[in-house]
């Protein structure tokens, strides 16, 4: 795998490890972009856009690619991602399902002419294990009762993980998982994402859900 010239997807989101990334691509640079990450299995970088389109436009009259509202600024810390499933419901148009792996921080970026952005990447440490503390142990069992609740409600919507699965007690794949689901703006999700120790990001989680409960009773 090639981190000097990464190509990379930026999005108005944020991809945690182990998430599941669902995508509708229709813009030729991304279309031929899972092309040759389907026949190579390399994965491609996803990256928080702190501003500009995730689609692309031309230019306003007088203004060059990559100026003014078209400007398009990366979030220096993203995650791999790799296709689990890609599907072709017709020509131009791909459906595809990728899953978070490893956290990557971008050395410097480009864009490419086509569009397509790539960039030198250094791989980030995975977390490192460390059990859900006594006093957060509730978040598991919250976390799981919502996801069934959800899933019952919507019916497409499976648990991440089995009930038994050991990593409902780790902290940095709980605190991922709460992450991906509150409503939280893109810069929040940002900034537990690029945390490195998986405790403190848990603490921030359940700080948030203490705020979010409290606003719900207002």
């Amino acid at each position: 795998m090639d981190l000097t010239a990464l190509p990379l997807f930026p999005l108005h989101t944020v991809l945690f490890p182990g998430g599941l990334l669902p995508l509708q691509i229709f813009e030729v640079r991304y279309l031929d972009l899972m092309k040759r990450c389907e026949q190579s299995g390399e994965p491609f970088g996803v990256v928080c856009l702190q501003s500009g389109h995730e689609v692309r436009r031309a230019p306003r009259p007088g203004e060059s690619e990559g100026q003014g509202v078209h400007a398009e600024t990366l979030a220096p810390i993203g995650t791999l991602a790799t296709l689990e499933r890609i599907e072709r419901p017709q020509p131009g148009l791909m459906l595809i399902q990728a899953r978070g792996t490893q956290r990557f921080q971008l050395q410097h970026s480009h864009r490419l002419p086509h569009g397509l952005w790539t960039g030198h990447a250094q791989l980030l440490p995975n977390d490192t294990p460390a059990a859900v503390p006594t006093e957060l142990a509730s978040l598991s069992q919250r976390l799981q009762d919502a996801l069934t609740a959800l899933a019952e409600q919507e019916g497409a919507l499976p648990t991440p993980a089995s009930t038994g699965d050991p990593r409902w007690q780790d902290a940095g794949w709980l605190s991922n998982r709460w992450a991906e689901c509150l409503p939280l703006p893109a810069a929040e999700r940002q900034r537990l994402m690029s945390l490195d120790n998986p405790l403190w990001r848990l603490e921030l989680v359940a700080e948030w859900l203490d705020r979010l409960e409290r606003l719900n009773q207002q």
